[in-house]
């Protein structure tokens, strides 16, 4: 966590009165940043799997130039982990912020949640991301660290006791904590309390869609923005169990105790103590199971509880028990593309697609196959995993909120030369390189190595003005329609954006008679 100073003296913009203590930041390219701000007490030792708690106060002066510790996570896992350079730590509950250079009130919030399958990732991971919403259009940028992984994402209630109790939806909590720190503090750096708006892509957009039926959450965000999020990832109580059972047998195997799963006792003495490393290398080793065990799933996800969660989102939407705050949501035009090989976690095989068509009927089965010719061919076979992941959930989403407060639906077509030869297109996260203008990293520059890097920078800006626009007042640009039932206007973001009606509607119909429960 940030580094204590002596007490500041004389004016500093940089220098901020929280309600935990002072906070300093550093200037950055006519930006006012803040980085590493604990929101939370340490998750680890006795307060493992327990509801997160606020940070203490300091006295002083808090150096907050310096991004806070990473959540514990698996670097060479399924998915890649932060750089090994950073420090992990189980006291990872920190946020940060920007801040245009010019000090005002009232300004919009914008809250980024990071996405990284619920398993790796930071919101330090590019660490000038937000610098261009700042300084262009004028909002204060959040990011924040939450629980990864085991510790944040899988349900041990049932080893609980009452000597040593484990809670659940112990992530998602943390992203509620970290609201509220941003409702008590925002003002003090010129952000509007009543004016946040929360967004995040894949693993982070369902933690939004989420928390929009998260009770906690009601009056902690106005406005919402869902970028591929994998709305239906989240699970009963009794799928949720059997992941926690699975993830204690193979965690019992790594450190060679084969007696744990047969023991509430002894499974919560190994949760609770064993090293977070070692809870890691053993999420990735469930997450790699999952896919082939259990097609169409992913083991780290929110729960339905009854109590922080009380339901389904989906049926939230339906029901009009979400918050009924305006949303954006929407997907990248091939979202499957990219989970191939060692990622290849979607519904794309032979037999997992064969066990999702297991639990439908026949004739339905007839009508998707129509729409992926080739099934299960390696291209038909991407989009009808990613569309079962990703688009048609947000679909759902989108059609069931815009009953009760506005809803605006995109698709994602934009894609540079090389991505479409390489048979990518405009895949998973690639619409986070040109919201965020990412050319300066080494994927972003590879990305564009045989040109379209300006046709990519115009379409994020032209996203920066939409996302800035809905921040500011509820509302992107008036070249975007509002999302229903009857017309389901979608924009399409590409080298020239255009408005379809209801794109895609064969499709669409096909999955609803499909998975009818979704």
């Amino acid at each position: 966590m940030p580094e204590l100073l002596g007490r500041a003296t004389g004016a500093d913009a940089r220098l901020v009165e929280t309600d935990a203590g002072a906070v300093r930041g550093v200037r950055r390219g006519g930006v006012r940043s803040w980085r590493g701000i604990p929101y939370g007490a340490s998750t680890g030792g006795e307060h493992r799997f327990r509801a997160p708690r606020a940070a203490a106060g300091w006295d002083g002066v808090l150096d907050a130039a310096e991004f806070g510790p990473v959540a514990p996570q698996n670097r060479r896992g399924q998915f890649i982990g932060a750089h090994p350079g950073l420090p992990r730590s189980e006291d990872c509950l920190s946020v940060n912020l920007l801040a245009p250079d010019e000090p005002a009130e009232g300004r919009p919030v914008m809250v980024f949640i990071h996405g990284g399958a619920y398993s790796v990732g930071s919101s330090g991971e590019y660490p000038r991301q937000g610098e261009l919403l700042v300084r262009r259009h004028g909002v204060v940028y959040v990011s924040l660290n939450y629980r990864l992984g085991a510790l944040g994402w899988l349900d041990f209630r049932r080893y609980s006791s009452a000597r040593h109790p484990l809670e659940c939806n112990l992530g998602l909590r943390d992203q509620v904590l970290a609201l509220d720190w941003v409702r008590r503090n925002i003002a003090a750096f010129g952000g509007d309390p009543g004016n946040v708006t929360l967004f995040g892509e894949s693993s982070g957009a369902n933690s939004v869609t989420t928390l929009m039926a998260v009770p906690a959450a009601e009056g902690l965000f106005a406005r919402a923005i869902a970028q591929s999020a994998p709305a239906n990832a989240v699970y009963t109580a009794a799928t949720a169990a059997r992941f926690a059972d699975e993830y204690v047998r193979m965690l019992g195997l790594m450190v060679g105790d084969d007696a744990v799963a047969g023991s509430p006792e002894h499974a919560s003495h190994l949760l609770r103590t064993a090293d977070a490393t070692m809870l890691a290398e053993a999420t990735t080793a469930l997450s790699v199971a999952t896919p082939d065990e259990r097609p169409g799933t992913i083991s780290l996800a929110p729960v339905i509880d009854g109590e922080f969660l009380p339901e389904r989102p989906l049926d939230a939407f339906r029901d009009g028990s979400a918050h009924p705050i305006p949303l954006i949501i929407g997907t990248n035009d091939r979202e499957g593309s990219l989970f191939q090989g060692r990622i290849g976690i979607l519904p794309t095989t032979k037999p997992r697609i064969r066990a999702v068509f297991a639990n439908t009927r026949k004739k339905a089965r007839k009508a998707i196959k129509r729409q992926y010719p080739g099934l299960p061919d390696p291209r038909p076979a991407a989009d009808f995993g990613g569309d079962f992941t990703f688009w048609f959930p947000s679909v759902k989403v989108g059609e069931r909120h815009s009953r009760h407060a506005p809803v605006y639906f995109y698709r994602f077509d934009a894609a540079p030369r090389i991505a479409r030869l390489i048979g990518l297109d405009a895949t998973h996260g690639l619409d986070l390189f040109a919201l965020f203008e990412k050319f300066d990293t080494w994927t972003g520059a590879g990305l564009t190595l045989l040109g379209g890097r300006r046709m990519y920078r115009e379409v994020g800006r032209r996203m920066q003005r939409h996302w800035t626009a809905f921040a500011a007042s509820g509302a992107p640009e008036p070249t975007w329609p509002r999302y229903d039932e009857a017309a389901r206007r979608t924009l399409v973001l590409d080298r020239v954006d255009r408005v379809e009606s209801d794109p895609r509607r064969e499709k669409r119909l096909a999955w609803q008679a499909f998975v009818p429960h979704v």
